[in-house]
């Protein structure tokens, strides 16, 4: 069975994620979604509430076994305890590459047996980010095309 990972913050996923997530899932058996406590970025959505949307938003997507589950440990660790042998990872533009290129040649050191596979994004999600979408939403302005209806309520209920 190939396990793939498709590690992110997901505050909040996106309609970018859920692409990559829709494209990841023809390319494995079982499909794990890493959430990362990442407290340095100082998420908007507790660590339980961006798991559950996330579990709430890949319900209908088939193509492969989708689990989502929450770390905090090194990724090439967490790929290990899950037993992916593939890392997934999207790409926007130029500054995704030059970041995802050292963390790429980081994990290859550590972890030589796992590979890291890149999904570019679709054009119509290339601008999209979760911090943007976040200081749009506080800001009032218009977020639907970014996420789904349901992540955008949450959102709208969140800020307040």
């Amino acid at each position: 069975m190939r396990i793939g990972l498709y590690p992110g913050t997901f505050d909040p996923v996106t309609n970018g994620h859920l692409d990559i997530i829709g494209r990841a899932v023809k390319l494995v058996d079982r499909l794990v979604i890493g959430v990362a406590v990442n407290e340095g970025k100082g998420p908007l959505f507790t660590l339980e509430e961006r798991v559950e949307i996330l579990r709430e938003e890949t319900k209908g997507l088939t193509g492969a076994e989708i689990v989502v589950q929450p770390f905090k440990s090194l990724l090439v660790h967490f790929a290990r305890e899950v037993g992916a042998t593939v890392i997934v990872r999207g790409l926007r533009a130029v500054a995704d590459f030059e970041y995802e290129f050292q963390m790429t040649a980081m994990n290859q050191q550590l972890a030589r047996d796992i590979e890291t596979v890149f999904l570019m994004a679709d054009p119509r999600h290339q601008a999209v980010a979760s911090r943007l979408v976040k200081e749009i939403a506080k800001l009032d302005g218009d977020i639907t095309a970014f996420v789904p209806p349901q992540v955008a309520a949450k959102l709208r209920a969140k800020i307040g």
